[in-house]
Order: structure tokens, then C-alpha cells, then sequence
């Protein structure tokens, strides 16, 4: 689960990092008062579950509580990728001597949490460790220690020369990773970590990532979720059970398993076509979850062809081949379908498929093939 800015930042507070203050306006004049209470120097930033807000028009300074005013009223309703800028955070500026990374991810290779800090901050981490790999530390940590006081001094000597700058990053270290340990984060990145003229460390920008699966034990971290925030596809997708993620081709899958549904996505881009989503429908029997996915496939307009590819072990087909019928009584499914189903009930699923007009194949190869091709040729 993505947070906002604002969000991550008073979770970076309550771990004692040094976090500028802000407040949050959903108007104008909400924010044109804010700005009126930090005397009128302040930075407007959208709040968007998206990167890249500086260079879409989100990110704005502005000299006086007009001007503040000015740039919230064009940022809010902005769209940036796909998403309407509903919020904005109204912060101090602040007088930037040096900008530094730090964050702290999951490794996925070692299963481990992994410190990742730059002396080169606000610019995406992603074109430094390309092109200036060397100016990025990563260092994986033991969960059954922590942090230890040493690694942290690593990472601080690593990021500054100053013995005073070195000493509150050492510190800082540790309160990143408590904020990330404490809220069961996969992310937690401040971008850029500044020095102020005065020598002083803030976080002047935070990104947080929660593990959805761990939300259950954490109900004031899961309370940070904002619908309206996240793409319509995903909130739908959640409440029906299905796990989804948006792809940018045109073949929609519905699978059930993961591991069926990356070799069906890794089958398409084999035979030439490119995947629209992951979507597993997972081991339940109810119809009512392939109606649900239907629906969110066919709400993108990139989809030329849609793919069914079921393997029915706990899933059984003629549960699936009953969704499928009635999803297409319930909504106008323009893309053709094209459907594999094979396993627990597969006769019967065939049969229910025939009377209602579609074709189905039990070869996974043939229908992946097939679908590919109806998508080109859309």
C-alpha cells in the first residue's frame, strides 16, 4: 500500500527524524491560508500515489500566500499519471546547503532489509545507480540484530565528511529504520535528505510503502489508505479477493494461481504479444469473482483481447465457465474472449461454454498463441 507524502513524513516524525512541517489543503484558500501561517514562503506539492510530480507541474515554489494560492488552485484537479491531484502538502521552503538518499527496501534476492544511501540526492536514484553506480552504498541487514552502531556510522561516513553532519546521520540511521521495521514498510526512502546552511539534517521528502499483508495488525497505518488516491482497477480488484497489477499491453489475462498466471504473461511476450494486467483469480470456486474481473479488464481501453487461461484443481471450471456467461449478461464485453479451461469439472464447463456460444481450448499454447493474434489484428 502507497501513502502519501505527508503521511510518510509523520511517520518519519514519530521515529524522531527531522521532518520541516506541513499541512495538507484540499482548496485554494485552504492553502493560501496555510502558507499566510509559515510567512509565505512555502513549497505547494501535489499529493499523488505517483513519481515524477515535479516535472508534470506539482511541485511549486512559491514567494508569498498568493502566489500559493495560485498553485494550488492549478495543481488540484491536475491529473499525473492517470491520477487526480485531490491534495496538496503546503511546507516551509528550506535553504538547501546539500542533498543526500537514503532509504531502507526490501532485498528480495537475500530476503533481508537493505540500506540503500547516495551522497548524490534529489534526482532519481535509478539514473545515478546507471550511470554512477559508485555513488551508491547498499548494505543488507541482519533482522535478528537490527541496525548495529557501526553500520549506521558506515552509511553516515559514506554520505558526509563533517563530524557533526556524520554524527546526526548516524542517528538518523536508526530512526529510518525503525520507521521502517515499526510500520512493516517495503519502502522507506527520503529523497532528498538535505543539509540546511546551518548544518542541520531534514527529510524534506518521503516515500513509504506498506506490506498490504501486514495491514491486519496495523489498523492506524491501514487507516492512511486513500480510495481516491488509487486507480479504480485496484480498489475493485481488492475488494472482489483478485490480486491485480496494470501492465501497459493489450492482452488481458485472467488466470487462477500466480505461477500460472507469469507463465501465461512470460507465453504471451513469447508468441509476440504484450500482457495488459496480471490478474489471478486465485483458488475460489464463485463466479462472482470472474464477473469481477471481467469487469476490470474490460474497463481498460488498451485491452484488444482477453485471455482465459484456467486451471482447475480447488478452481472449477464450470464455476468459471458460469462467471464468464454471466459476465457477459451483465456488462458489453467488446474485446473477444478467448478461454482455456481444463481440469475439476472440465466437461461440464465445455458445455456451459457451448450453449452460451463461446469456443473454449485445452491447449494453454493454442489459446495464448490465438489471443495474441486477435489483439494484432485489432
Amino acid at each position: 500500500m502507497d501513502i502519501h507524502e505527508y503521511q510518510a513524513k509523520e511517520l518519519f516524525r514519530a521515529a524522531g527524524v527531522a521532518v520541516p512541517p506541513g499541512e495538507v489543503a484540499t482548496t485554494a484558500e485552504q492553502a493560501e491560508e496555510i502558507a499566510r501561517r509559515y510567512g509565505g514562503s512555502v513549497v505547494v506539492k501535489a499529493q499523488v500515489h505517483a513519481g515524477g510530480r515535479g516535472k508534470a507541474g506539482g511541485v511549486k515554489l512559491a514567494s508569498s500566500a498568493e502566489e500559493a494560492r495560485e498553485h494550488a488552485s492549478k495543481i488540484l484537479g491536475m491529473t499525473i499519471k492517470d491520477l487526480t491531484v485531490q491534495k496538496v502538502l503546503v511546507t516551509p521552503i528550506e535553504d538547501i546547503a546539500s542533498e543526500a538518499y537514503a532509504s531502507v527496501l526490501i532485498d528480495r534476492e537475500t530476503q533481508r532489509p537493505m540500506f540503500m544511501v547516495s551522497p548524490e540526492g534529489g534526482v532519481d536514484i535509478e539514473e545515478v545507480a546507471e550511470n554512477r553506480p559508485e555513488a551508491i552504498r547498499k548494505l543488507r541487514i541482519d533482522p535478528r540484530y537490527g541496525l548495529l552502531p557501526h553500520q549506521a556510522y558506515s552509511l553516515a561516513t559514506f554520505l558526509y565528511d563533517d563530524p557533526a553532519q556524520v554524527k546526526q546521520a548516524t542517528k538518523l540511521m536508526g530512526q529510518l529504520y525503525e520507521a521502517f521495521t515499526s510500520n512493516s514498510c517495503s519502502l522507506a526512502e527520503i529523497n532528498p535528505l538535505i543539509v540546511t546552511p546551518e548544518g542541520d539534517l531534514k527529510a524534506i521528502d518521503a516515500k513509504v510503502s506498506i506490506d498490504e499483508s501486514a495491514l491486519f495488525r496495523l489498523p492506524e497505518v491501514a487507516a492512511y489508505r486513500d480510495l481516491d488516491a488509487e486507480p479504480a482497477a485496484e480498489t475493485k480488484a481488492r475488494e472482489a479477493g483478485l490480486s491485480f497489477v496494470k501492465l501497459e499491453g493489450d492482452v488481458g489475462c485472467c488466470v487462477n494461481g500466480a505461477g500460472l498466471a507469469m507463465a501465461t504473461m512470460d507465453l504471451v511476450k513469447y508468441y509476440g504479444g504484450e500482457p495488459a494486467n496480471f490478474l489471478d483469480i486465485g483458488g475460489s470456486s464463485n463466479p462472482d469473482k470472474v464477473v469481477a474481473a471481467l469487469e476490470i479488464i474490460t474497463a481498460d481501453p488498451s485491452v484488444k483481447s482477453i485471455l482465459f487461461n484456467i486451471f482447475g484443481g480447488i478452481t472449477r471450471c464450470d464455476d468459471v465457465a458460469n462467471g464468464i456467461v454471466e459476465a457477459a449478461r451483465r456488462i458489453d464485453i467488446q474485446p473477444p474472449i478467448v478461454i482455456r479451461l481444463t481440469g475439476t469439472n472440465e466437461t461440464e464447463a465445455l458445455e456451459i461454454l457451448k450453449e452460451a456460444g463461446f469456443s473454449a481450448y485445452t491447449s494453454m499454447d493454442e489459446v495464448v498463441e490465438k489471443a495474441v493474434e486477435l489483439a494484432a489484428q485489432a
